[in-house]
């Protein structure tokens, strides 16, 4: 029988729990819900809230199938909260929204990434952050990505804005920015323009153009994840990779001292400890006291 647990006076029904979903390590689908429980929930919540997600699915693990998706699954409880998304071949859709720890793992338990936008529920389309997903052509790695993210942290600053890095839990890293609200049209040309400069400055690291025959080697500045329709994924989700790889914060320390593709390489099982020493690196993103105007906005 598929277990029922009860969460904060939800009924949920979790399902296949000594199911193996990473290989690599053994770990089961039940490992992957305490993680989220017991680890991630308190820290995640906060950059989830109010943020309509789009999620990646993939309940036989990284080697089945896997596929995306924006709609509420059929069979979504009453109880979960979803948001009007509109959409210009749907003006009436609906995406789920995470607000609390019953709907994180009923979430979880469809075996999900996390993805989120850049703007909340109550503001389609109007920024609260900025985003850069700096994104490695082999043999280019994370070590080069940070070289990148330095770069862009100082360019920022040179603005007045804050940044704050997390690996994307596969490859690369991803800089956020907490933004005063600001359409999301602006500010996907203003992180163009930041792109478009970082690759005049590293022309032989970075390219901000997604074809992929000039990536080879260089950090592809990936700015358009700030189109209102975008998403990215979100802190502390776990990614579909071999292994169970964390999309984590990291202090700029770490980025700066990075000299190894496996240096910032951070799984399920060392997230306890780091939170316990670092607490959320990213809560400034969810402080409106830290949103600054974006530049000529």
């Amino acid at each position: 029988m598929t277990p029922i647990t009860e969460v904060e006076g939800r009924r949920l029904a979790l399902s296949n729990l000594d199911k193996v979903l990473y290989p690599a390590t053994g770990t089961t689908k039940g490992e992957v819900l305490h993680y989220y429980a017991a680890t991630a929930a308190e820290a995640m919540l906060p950059h989830l809230r109010g943020r309509p997600l789009s999620f990646l699915r993939y309940p036989d693990g990284p080697e089945g199938l896997r596929f995306f998706t924006k709609n509420p699954p059929p069979g979504t409880p009453d109880w979960v909260r979803t948001a009007l998304v509109p959409r210009s071949d749907d003006p009436g859709a609906r995406q789920v929204l995470a607000q609390d720890l019953p709907s994180l793992m009923w979430a979880a338990n469809l075996v999900v990434e996390f993805h989120t936008h850049q703007w909340r529920q109550d503001s389609p389309a109007v920024a609260d952050r900025m985003v850069f997903d700096l994104d490695p052509g082999p043999p280019a790695s994370v070590v080069e990505c940070c070289a990148v993210a330095l770069w862009l942290r100082d360019r920022l600053a040179a603005d007045g804005l804050s940044s704050y890095g997390k690996t994307s839990g596969s490859k690369g890293l991803h800089l956020l920015v907490p933004l005063e609200p600001t359409p999301s049209e602006e500010v996907t040309a203003f992180a163009k323009r930041l792109a478009m400069e970082a690759q005049d400055a590293l022309p032989e690291l970075v390219v901000h153009r997604m074809t992929r025959a000039l990536r080879p080697g260089k950090v592809f500045v990936d700015f358009s994840q700030n189109a209102a329709a975008k998403t990215t994924a979100a802190p502390y989700t776990l990614r579909a990779k071999e292994s169970p790889n964390v999309s984590a914060p990291v202090t700029w320390d770490e980025i700066e001292a990075c000299g190894e593709r496996d240096d910032l390489v951070f799984l399920a099982g060392d997230m306890d400890a780091r939170l316990e020493r670092y607490g959320d690196l990213l809560a400034p993103l969810t402080d409106p006291d830290q949103a600054r105007p974006l530049p000529g906005g």
